[in-house]
């Protein structure tokens, strides 16, 4: 790539020109930041000419956090049998429905740990209570690496495990747990055993034939290589070639306090140029979100003139991010502000980026969120009643469940 300039790359991307694995690394390396950021803000404009930015307003729900992944970079997770597992309860989760609907919610983004005690029949009892309850509710649910370990406990293909999850109430399939879809990586992080890079993709594919909708992430900052999120990036728009399944791109930097893996967290200029270059690789998403949860409000703004076109959702609640010491938070007044003041006219949207309106507290009287709610206050463990209603795998929820007097049937297989 010596003999190309930045110049040329930059004006065959405007002239609508699609970047080369080795173009999009000579870019990273050799554009300044705010070559990158204005050529990424053209492709925004070219997608979005209405100046239009969106948000959505849901609720990120961690339904367990108990987990056997044990990926070293999470600082949420809790191994079987810690005092500080929980399973939420079906009424605890509805709860968080009534308290979403309560400020315009339109969604849960639910997600959890990869706990052996909830089997296939939980999640969809748990869908089909909600749906019961709440129809016209949306379920944003369980990432690939979640699906493959639902499949595993149960036996089932993976392909069967999203039909019946589509069946019982699922929506749409965010895209956690990629973190960087190289296995040389994965090996690393300690996560390839959930989900190898191919896995994750292949349930992608596999929900988007089902007629899903799914998001796609990335996770950098960790051990990874410049080639490797490169990689990343060119696999997911390979997939979107195929199946137009995404609806948008996410990209958020490791968060290392609390962590096994430890190391420093990538600086917020860092951020703006993997952003910007993802918006150019990307060619093929029409959206690309902002992550003020893991960058804050004012870099989340200053997304919007590297790429980002979204501001990503209200929130209301988040654990994982804030595990790791991470805790911004923004409630729709100040989304909107941002948006706003950032040269941008601010929209609700669903999960489908299909625009709602414009924001709701201009509408109705909504009380200003000073900071995110949390699964349990208090971080209390213990598993909600429903549990118990399917046998136990896991020798210490046997164990438990012994000492607690229940019946031999609900041990499970030994």
């Amino acid at each position: 790539m010596t003999s190309v300039s930045v110049d040329d790359i930059a004006q065959r991307v405007r002239a609508g020109g699609r970047l080369t694995v080795p173009e999009a690394r000579h870019l990273y390396l050799h554009a300044s930041t705010h070559e990158l950021g204005r050529l990424a803000d053209a492709v925004r404009a070219r997608r979005h000419p209405d100046g239009v930015v969106t948000y959505i307003i849901d609720r990120n729900v961690n339904y367990t956090n108990v987990c056997v992944a044990r990926c070293n970079f999470c600082a949420f997770y809790r191994p079987v049998g810690s005092s500080n597992g929980y399973v939420l309860g079906f009424d605890e989760i509805c709860q968080k429905i009534e308290e979403t609907l309560a400020v315009g919610g339109v969604q849960l983004l639910l997600q959890g740990g990869h706990n052996p005690d909830l089997p296939i029949e939980w999640y969809e009892d748990l869908f089909r209570e909600v749906k019961r309850r709440y129809p016209a509710f949306k379920l944003h649910a369980l990432s690939p690496p979640e699906v493959i370990h639902i499949s595993r406990l149960s036996h089932l293909p993976v392909e069967t495990v999203i039909s019946r999850l589509v069946r019982a109430g699922l929506d749409s399939i965010p895209g956690g747990g990629a973190e960087i879809l190289v296995d040389r990586v994965r090996h690393l992080l300690n996560c390839y055993g959930k989900a190898t890079a191919d896995e994750w993709l292949d349930v992608m594919r596999l929900a988007h034939h089902a007629g899903l909708r799914t998001t796609a992430t990335m996770m950098y900052g960790s051990v990874e290589t410049l080639d490797e999120r490169l990689e990343h990036l060119f696999k997911l728009r390979d997939l979107q070639d195929e199946t137009g399944g995404f609806t948008a791109f996410i990209t958020w930097s490791y968060q290392p306090p609390n962590t096994e893996l430890g190391g420093e967290e990538a600086t917020g200029i860092d951020y703006l140029r993997t952003l910007a270059t993802a918006r150019l690789v990307l060619d093929n998403f029409d959206n690309l979100q902002a992550s003020w949860v893991t960058q804050g409000g004012k870099v989340g703004q200053l997304s919007l003139a590297f790429g980002a076109n979204d501001m990503g959702s209200v929130m209301i609640e988040e654990n994982v991010v804030r595990a790791a010491g991470a805790a911004y938070c923004m409630d729709e007044v100040e989304i909107a502000c941002n948006i706003k003041n950032a040269g941008f006219v601010p929209k609700r949207r669903n999960m489908h980026y299909e625009v709602l309106g414009d924001p709701l507290y201009r509408q109705q009287d909504i009380p200003r969120m000073r900071e995110l709610a949390v699964a349990r206050d208090g971080g209390a463990g213990g598993a909600g009643a429903e549990a118990a209603r399917y046998p136990a795998r896991s020798r210490r929820e046997k164990l438990h469940r012994a000492k607690a007097g229940a019946t031999p049937e609900s041990f499970g297989p030994s």
